[in-house]
């Protein structure tokens, strides 16, 4: 997968790509619609890009004094922009 296009279009299938990395895979569940499934990917890790990817969950959850420790985890501010538009630019990022 080398496209935000095709990261998009994978949502239609059953399962992510099982060669995804963890963070790609959490924002794939995240993008079917499975939260939780997306937050599992990533709850245990403690890596800069998985505390990104864990703090943008946390904030689409509404919790933002948690997304904010995570962001302070990923050395990344939380960004005031739609989180569909976060979604992407994580999606982009890792790809």
């Amino acid at each position: 997968m080398e496209t935000l296009a095709e990261f998009k279009t994978s949502l239609s299938l059953e399962q992510p790509d099982s060669q995804l990395p963890v963070q790609l895979k959490s924002l794939w569940y995240d993008g079917k619609g499975d939260w939780h499934k997306a937050h599992a990917q990533v709850d245990h890790l403690t890596d800069q890009a998985s505390a990104w990817v864990h703090a943008y969950l946390h904030r689409k959850e509404g919790d933002i004094w948690n997304a904010d420790y995570w962001y302070s985890r990923a050395r990344q501010t939380r960004p005031n922009i739609p989180l569909e538009e976060e979604w992407e630019q994580l999606v982009s990022y890792f790809i």
